[in-house]
């Protein structure tokens, strides 16, 4: 997968990516979408252990999971005829979560 149109992460950062800058005005919202990307991040990634069991911090997020997870929450939202709001509902924190996801790991720049 390449960052062409085709690639639902490039819409989604084209939409949602300018809602990173609201962090240095809206603290909360920091909070809001670290906790958003921590669930997606879940979701993608069972939790790596160690031989001996315990879990470890290193977590990868690969462009072709975040792309896939996109895809089902993006059909979801078509479905239940979501529209965007003027503020922050659980659909567009969790869209600017994948925007940080994004930028984070450097998913488009591959």
């Amino acid at each position: 997968m390449n960052d062409s149109p085709d690639c639902p992460l490039v819409g989604v950062a084209a939409t949602y990516l300018p809602r990173l800058s609201e962090f240095a005005s809206e603290p909360g919202l920091v909070a809001a979408v670290d906790q958003h990307a921590a669930a997606v991040c879940d979701a993608l990634i069972p939790a790596q252990r160690r031989p001996d069991d315990t879990p470890t911090l290193r977590r990868t997020v690969r462009r072709e999971d975040l792309s896939d997870y996109v895809l089902g929450f993006t059909d979801w939202l078509a479905e239940v005829d979501w529209v965007e709001p003027a503020g922050h509902d659980f659909a567009t924190l969790r869209l600017t979560a994948v925007c940080w996801l994004i930028r984070e790991y450097d998913l488009l720049a591959r």
